[in-house]
C-alpha cells in the first residue's frame, strides 16, 4: 500500500498521523480521568491505625516510602508480633469508584505472626473512618479484597478474595455466611507484580479484576458478620448498607509493597451538556454539573 497516495485531497499518511494523534489525545484525556492517590515520596493524605496505638501512630515505621513504593515492614518491632494488625487509610471517602493498584509480596512474616497471614494481605474498601476506631478495636468495619500469594507448587490459591470484617455481602443472590469468599483468579507465586483493580457501586455491585480479568462479584456490601472486636457498638448497625466508606491498605504481618495506587470517581455529572460530563460515571450527582 501507497502511505503516500492521496484520497479527496488529503493524504493517507496524513490521515494516519491525525488517527494516531487523537488516539494519543483520547487516551491521555482517560488517564488524567484517575487520580493518583501516592504521588511517590511521602505518607501525605493518609493516616495510620494500627491495633494497640492510637489513630496516627504508625508504630515501628510501619508504613513507609521508598523507591516510590509505599513498603510494610516489621524490621522495628520489639518482640512478638502481637497481633499488631495495621491499616493505612486515605483521608477522603468515597461511594462509586474504580481502584487500581499494584502489589508484591516480599521477604518473611514477622515472628509470631498467625500463621494465616503468610502470603496475606489486602485493601479494605467502605470501611468506617480510623478516627471512629478504638486503641484496642483489632479490624476496621469493612470490606476487604484480599490478596493473597501461592504457597505450594500445584496447590491453588487465588487472589483478589472478599473478605469480611464486621460486615457481609450477598453472593449469588442471598446473604453468604462465609467471611471469606474465593475468587476465581490464578495462583500468583514470588514477588512478581500483580495489578488489582475493584469497582465499586455504591451499596450495589462490587467487581474484583486481577491482571485484568474480572474473579469475583457480589453485592449490597452491608454492616454485620463478626471478625470484628474491641469496637465501639454504636458503630456497628447489623443490616445497615454500606454507601461508602474510606479505603485502607493493610498490614498484617507479611511484608508487601504497593504502587501506581490510582482512582477514578464513577459519581459525577451524567448530563451531556456540562462541561465536566463524563460518559463513565454511573451515579449522578447533578449538583457537581458545570455549564457554560
Amino acid at each position: 500500500m501507497n502511505l503516500f497516495s492521496t484520497t479527496n485531497g488529503i493524504s493517507k499518511i496524513s490521515l494516519v498521523t491525525l488517527f494516531i494523534c487523537g488516539f494519543g489525545f483520547l487516551a491521555n484525556a482517560q488517564e488524567e480521568d484517575w487520580r493518583t492517590m501516592f504521588y511517590g515520596k511521602d505518607l501525605s493524605g493518609w493516616t495510620t491505625k494500627i491495633h494497640h496505638y492510637e489513630v496516627g501512630d504508625n508504630h515501628g515505621d510501619t508504613f513507609r516510602v521508598e523507591d516510590e513504593i509505599i513498603k510494610v515492614r516489621y524490621d522495628k518491632y520489639e518482640g512478638d508480633f502481637n497481633d499488631r494488625f495495621g491499616h493505612l487509610y486515605f483521608d477522603e471517602p468515597y461511594s462509586y469508584f474504580h481502584l487500581s493498584m499494584e502489589y508484591r509480596f516480599v521477604g518473611e512474616p514477622h515472628p509470631g505472626a498467625p500463621v494465616f497471614i503468610v502470603q496475606n494481605s489486602g485493601v479494605m474498601f467502605h470501611s468506617q473512618d480510623p478516627r471512629t476506631m478504638l486503641k484496642e478495636q483489632n479490624w476496621p468495619i469493612s470490606v476487604e479484597m484480599q490478596f493473597l500469594g501461592g504457597l505450594e507448587k500445584g496447590k491453588e490459591r487465588p487472589t483478589g478474595n472478599m473478605c469480611s470484617p464486621g460486615t457481609d455481602v450477598e453472593y449469588e443472590g442471598k446473604i453468604d455466611p462465609r467471611h471469606c469468599i474465593s475468587s476465581s483468579s490464578k495462583t500468583y507465586f514470588g514477588d512478581q507484580w500483580v495489578k488489582a483493580e475493584l469497582i465499586v457501586r455504591g451499596d450495589s455491585l462490587v467487581t474484583h479484576i486481577i491482571n485484568g480479568e474480572t474473579v469475583l462479584e457480589y453485592t449490597k456490601p452491608r454492616v454485620g458478620g463478626e471478625v470484628v472486636s474491641g469496637h465501639d457498638p454504636k458503630m456497628k448497625p447489623d443490616g445497615e448498607l454500606l454507601k461508602e466508606g474510606f479505603i485502607a491498605l493493610q498490614s498484617e504481618g507479611q511484608p508487601i509493597d504497593f504502587r501506581n495506587i490510582k482512582i477514578k470517581n464513577l459519581k459525577g455529572c451524567m448530563n451531556p451538556k456540562a462541561k465536566n460530563y463524563k460518559d463513565y460515571f454511573v451515579k449522578s450527582d447533578g449538583d457537581t454539573c458545570v455549564y457554560e
